[in-house]
This record gives C-alpha cells, sequence and structure tokens, in this order.
C-alpha cells in the first residue's frame, strides 16, 4: 500500500510499511523512513510506485488552469479529490488527483486552504485584487532587472537620474530603483555609492556633498515658493551720518555698517546699523514662516544660500549711493575710545561707501599721519573704541586665527 500525504506543508508519497491506525511508519519515495500521522493522509493507492505517480502528478498538474478550476468550484468549500472527479468526468487516478492538490496548493491568490486536502475559491473581488497584485510585482521584477543589467554595463537608467538624491543620500528600501542598484551591486561585488560613480552619476566629489548638505537641509530646495508683494516701508527719521560698511572682497549681501561723528562737546558718537527686512515683514506672514524656516543665510566658499528672497535682500541691502531703513545702535565715547552712554533708533541711513578689507590695510592702528586715505579716521575711532571694549570684557588667552577660502 501506498499513500500521497502532507508533510510540513509540503506534498509528499511513500510506502506503508507499518499502520498503526492513527499513525504509519513510511518509506517516502526519496528513501527516508518517517512516521506520519493518519490524518496527513490524503489518498491511499497500491499502484503505480509512489515515485512515479508523483512525477506524473507533477506533468499533470503544470497543464492544469487555476482560472478554469476557480471557476469550475463555483465559489464553495470542496476536497481536493471531489474536485478531480469533477474535472476528469470519474474517478480519477491516483496520479490526477494528486495533480489537483498540487494546483490548487500552488495557487493561493485562486484558493484558500481551509484544512487537511480542502480548499475553497477566493471571492472575486479579492482575486482580481491579488491578480492585479502579482501582475504589478511581476511588472516590477522585469523593470529591476532591465535597470539592474544597464548598471552592471555602468549606464545609468534615465529613470534613475530623478532619484539620485534618494539614492546616493537615503535609499528607500522598497523603492524598485533602490532594488535595482542592490541587485547590480550583489553582481558586481561592489557598493551602491562606487556603482553609481562609475557610472556618472557623480560628477565630483564636491557635488556629492554639497547636495547631500542640500538633501538633508533643504528637503523641499532652495528656492522660495510665492509669497506675495512687499508691503511699503514706513517713514522713518533720516540719520545725520555718513555710513560705511566693512565686508569681504565677495560679499553682496550687506548687512551692516558703521558711523562715525564728532560730537559738539568734543566726544564721539559711534553708530553700528543694522539692516530691518523685518520692518515690511508682518508677522505670520508667508515671508516671516520663510524666514523661521531658515532662521540664517548659509555661508560656504564660493556659494551661499541665503535666508530671505533675493528681491527682498536687495530691496534691503547697505549698498553704497543707498537711503536704507536700519536699526542704529548709537554709541557716545571719548575721543580715547571708552563708553559713555548708548541709545537706539530706527531711521533711514544713508550708505556712504562699502569698504573692502583686503583695501582698507592697517593705517588705522598707528598714529596719524598727514596722507591718511579716506575713511582712516573713522577706523581709527572703531579700532579704538574696540579696543576699550576688549580691555573691559577679557580677551582671549589664544589668538584666534581667521581663514579665508575663495573658490573660483
Amino acid at each position: 500500500m501506498h499513500v500521497f500525504f502532507e508533510d510540513d506543508g509540503a506534498f509528499k508519497a511513500g510506502t506503508v510499511l507499518v499502520d498503526n491506525d492513527a499513525s504509519l511508519q513510511i518509506e517516502a519515495a526519496s528513501g527516508k523512513r518517517m512516521k506520519v500521522k493518519a490524518a496527513n493522509v490524503l489518498l491511499r493507492f497500491t499502484e503505480p510506485s509512489p515515485a512515479a505517480m508523483l512525477a506524473e502528478a507533477q506533468k499533470l498538474a503544470s497543464e492544469l488552469d487555476p482560472d478554469f478550476l476557480w471557476e469550475a468550484s463555483d465559489g464553495r468549500e470542496f476536497a481536493f479529490a471531489d474536485l478531480a472527479a469533477e474535472y476528469y468526468g470519474r474517478t480519477p487516478r491516483p496520479a490526477e488527483a494528486a495533480a489537483l492538490a498540487f494546483c490548487l496548493h500552488a495557487s493561493p491568490m485562486h484558493f484558500y486552504k481551509k484544512g487537511k486536502g480542502r480548499y475553497k475559491a477566493a471571492p472575486p473581488d479579492s482575486l482580481k485584487a491579488a491578480l492585479t497584485g502579482a501582475d504589478r510585482k511581476r511588472r516590477e521584477a522585469e523593470q529591476i532587472a532591465a535597470y539592474a543589467e544597464e548598471l552592471k554595463r555602468y549606464r545609468l537608467p534615465e529613470a534613475l537620474r530623478d532619484k539620485l538624491p534618494m539614492l546616493l543620500y537615503k535609499p528607500d528600501k522598497l523603492a524598485l530603483e533602490t532594488r535595482a542598484v542592490n541587485a547590480a551591486c550583489d553582481a558586481l561585488q561592489t557598493n551602491p555609492i562606487a556603482l553609481l560613480a562609475a557610472c556618472g552619476a557623480i560628477p565630483s566629489t564636491h557635488e556629492f556633498h554639497f547636495n547631500r548638505f542640500l538633501f538633508d537641509a533643504f528637503p523641499g530646495g532652495t528656492a522660495f515658493p510665492p509669497y506675495g508683494d512687499l508691503p511699503g516701508v514706513p517713514e522713518l527719521p533720516l540719520a545725520a551720518v555718513r555710513a560705511f560698511s566693512i565686508d569681504d572682497a565677495t560679499t553682496t549681501e550687506i548687512d551692516d555698517a558703521f558711523s562715525v561723528r564728532a560730537l559738539a562737546s568734543g566726544n564721539l558718537e559711534i553708530g553700528i546699523h543694522i539692516a530691518a527686512p523685518a520692518l515690511v515683514i508682518p508677522r505670520g506672514s508667508q515671508l516671516d514662516a520663510l524666514a523661521r524656516t531658515r532662521l540664517s543665510t548659509v555661508y560656504m566658499p564660493g556659494r551661499k544660500i541665503t535666508m530671505l528672497p533675493e528681491a527682498v535682500v536687495d530691496a534691503f541691502t547697505l549698498a553704497e549711493g543707498r537711503l536704507v531703513p536700519s536699526l542704529s545702535l548709537y554709541a557716545e565715547t571719548t575721543p580715547d575710545g571708552r563708553l559713555l552712554r548708548h541709545a537706539t533708533r530706527l531711521e533711514r541711513v544713508p550708505i556712504a561707501a562699502n569698504l573692502r578689507l583686503d583695501a582698507i590695510g592697517e593705517a588705522f592702528t598707528g598714529a596719524v599721519a598727514s596722507d591718511e586715505g579716506p575713511w582712516t579716521e573713522e577706523l581709527r575711532a572703531l579700532w579704538q573704541f574696540a579696543q576699550c571694549l576688549a580691555d573691559e570684557r577679557g580677551r582671549p588667552d589664544t589668538p584666534r586665527v581667521d581663514y579665508s577660502f575663495y573658490v573660483d
């Protein structure tokens, strides 16, 4: 006597050595001897041999159409042997019944398993959804394979270009593009960064790291969304000063300036003037939200990413020859730079000059000379004031070295 049985989720066949009613001692077709519960036996037969029966059943199963079987099952629960009898129109041979079991077991989208040898046809909506999902997975697998083949030839598929930030900096394990890159890496025994670099996706190490910064700090990009028209600047008093800024030669966003004015008492009035775009940025407005999101301009060698849109920067930058709304701090000092008192004003400040660090020199740190250049007297007053403040606050024990970088 031979049996067709289920063991650990797989169908097997073997010859009965001992039948103990509740369990059987069986020699499987593979030659292995095993103990099988009687409840797991699905068919008993005398011929052909277990190996021959399995071979024929698997061949017949490959010829069965699960869609047709699903329609024939009429949505009911059934035993595989009963459906085999309906399908063949007679009592099925062992191999034919086993073939139905193989086909039903291999079609979980069409048939739900309800017990040992029993199945139920999936509802139409569930089957449709499952088939749609299976078709999508098939198409995705084909697409992944196609991408991987291109990558293995060190060619970057066009569809992957828009996904490069994700692939380089934060791979989505479920994305088709990531799976394709990983498949190609496995085949080539390399890593994603090296593979994408070999495919020309990384123009330079500088671009790689800069774009990584943008990916982390500006996930929505650096462009500003629409923010509407700027309100008009309120009427402000005119400052009686000639202000000047001191900046690096590459600075274009000038947000602070100074002024020095002699007072009738013989003291000096030193002004520190800060650009005030907040005058036209209403609290809670779109522009206010943009500024709060960025908080600061990002400076780096050769580039910068401004906190405010270019139009707002241009409207309030302290450029030479302009009259700009500013918040001013005025400090009255003695001629040698000691602070006496200070006051704050909101006003319009005339900008007389934009001085550059590489051009002003250090003449203001020495004694007064007859042939001093323009602004030297004002710079000397600022320097003396700074020395007095440093003496009061204390100087650092370790001198600081400033470095300047210029990128062509």
